[in-house]
């Protein structure tokens, strides 16, 4: 089952400061969680997002798992090197009932890594193969990106962002979720709406979507 999670605000420990974790840190970042890194040696960028405070990095080595106890963290992902401390560890969350990940055994993992294609942090797809084969999922990424560009258009970006500010002020102003959704439709279907994202006239289209809302009866 694929979820996405809500991270905001929630405590995540990496373990490892290679590639493989700054590919994990890099997904986490526009999570806007509290991410803590621990590792005695970590590649450049890691290096530049902890001066940037951006993550918080502490610069030692792990032997053993009391970091759990003294952080209390909510995730846990772990990418070092050796596999019995990867082991370790996940043993360690799972009797914490903590969230856990290691890059090297996603069997005993509690989730999976997709591939995922990116829409300007809008639209995310993910491809997953059920941790079975990450390659072929970076594979069928790779050959299926190029044409979901292709569908999916900066006009459907621009509608997501109207959407979330009409459904922020329907939020306020629509009393149940029935008429919200009617309204919301409303505005997928309005032909000014639609002229005016195709004339690059986003900020009006906002506004003409903000007064639609606030009318709706």
């Amino acid at each position: 089952m694929i979820v996405d999670l809500n991270l905001q605000g929630k405590s995540v420990i990496v373990i490892g400061g290679g590639n493989e974790a700054q590919k994990r840190i890099n997904s986490l970042i526009k999570e806007e969680c509290n991410i803590t890194v621990i590792s005695n040696k970590v590649t450049p960028q890691i290096s530049k997002l902890a001066k940037s405070k951006k993550i918080q990095l502490k610069k030692q080595n792990i032997q053993d798992t009391k970091f759990i106890t003294a952080l209390k963290p909510d995730i846990i992902i772990t990418s070092t090197d050796d596999r019995k401390l990867n082991q370790k560890i996940i043993n360690a969350g799972k009797k914490r009932r903590i969230i856990t990940y290691s890059s090297d055994n996603s069997d005993e993992s509690d989730f999976s890594n997709p591939a995922i294609i990116d829409f300007e942090k809008m639209i995310q797809i993910a491809i997953f193969t059920g941790g079975r084969s990450p390659a072929m999922s970076k594979k069928l990424k790779r050959e299926s990106e190029e044409l979901l560009r292709k569908v999916i258009t900066k006009k459907d970006i621009a509608q997501i962002k109207i959407q979330k500010i009409a459904r922020d002020t329907a939020k306020e102003k629509i009393p149940t979720p029935v008429e919200r959704r009617a309204c919301l439709r409303s505005i997928m279907a309005d032909n000014e709406i639609d002229q005016l994202i195709k004339d690059g006239q986003v900020k009006k289209a906002e506004r003409r979507a903000i007064t639609i809302v606030r009318n709706w009866e």
